[in-house]
């Protein structure tokens, strides 16, 4: 899976399933101050990640995503792991 298609992945779900709203979805956002992501939404994300991605994330792996490009990279990490 190329970045572009883990990206646009993200972003859906983000917007279908978090309801974040699409203009708000930029790689230097940060994950719970700019798009509101609380740690209800960390669970359903969890959920829909190891889904559609196809392994188990942790939440120690989650301490230093503080932005949707650092949570694309860790996506990419974890796929090609």
């Amino acid at each position: 899976m190329t970045k572009d298609e883990i990206i646009k992945k993200v972003n859906e779900f983000l917007v279908d399933e978090i309801e974040i709203d699409p203009a708000d979805i930029t790689p230097e956002a940060e994950l719970k101050k700019d798009l509101g992501i609380d740690s209800l939404d960390f669970v359903d994300i969890v959920v829909i990640v190891e889904k559609t991605f196809g392994f188990k994330m942790k939440g120690e792996d989650m301490a230093e995503v503080l932005t949707l490009a650092a949570f694309y990279d860790y996506i990419e990490r974890k796929i090609a792991a």
